[in-house]
Parts: structure tokens; sequence; C-alpha cells
């Protein structure tokens, strides 16, 4: 999840899709390069080295010129050919 965040954060779709699952991955991102991504807190995650599937719930935090908010999801992993991908998520975002 971290590694996502930090991928958001910069902008790196490729990272993006290559770490999303091909049957949830969108054809193309629409990233806000206005955006700024400013801090992520993990609530709890599930899953580790011996599990096929995990669950991780965080809250990141962003500004876009005056306007900022907190987005809090819930998201579902997979492991496919040994590397976790991020599957889909419930998402809630509030403004700060």
């Amino acid at each position: 999840m971290r590694s996502r965040y930090t991928a958001f954060a910069l902008r790196d779709e490729p990272y993006l899709a290559r770490t999303w699952h091909p049957a949830t991955r969108p054809r193309a991102l629409d990233l806000d390069p206005a955006m700024r991504w400013i801090g992520l807190t993990i609530e709890r995650a599930r899953g580790g080295a011996d599990d096929d599937t995990g669950v991780v719930e965080f809250r990141a935090r962003w500004r876009a010129g005056s306007a900022g908010g907190e987005l809090h999801e819930v998201s579902r992993f997979e492991r496919r050919r040994g590397r976790w991908v991020y599957v889909d998520g419930i998402t809630d975002e509030t403004p700060a």
C-alpha cells in the first residue's frame, strides 16, 4: 500500500498499472496534476507471506490548491505470481 501511495504522489502511472489487478485495472488513469498527496496512515492490514489475499484500510490526505481532504479506503489485494496487486476498494472521501 505504501508503494502505491508513493506512486500516486509521484504520478508514476506505469508502476500503478503493474500493481493493479488486470481484471479491475482502468485503461487509463486520470491523475490530477494539481493534487498533492500529503500523508498516509495505515489503519489496519490483513494478509501476510502465506496468504493469497489481503486487506488494507488506510487514510490518505491530499491538497489541491486551497482545497484539501482525506481519502479513506478499505482496499482488497491479491497475490499474483508472488506479488501483491490491488483489486479494488471501498472509499469514503471527505473534505478537510
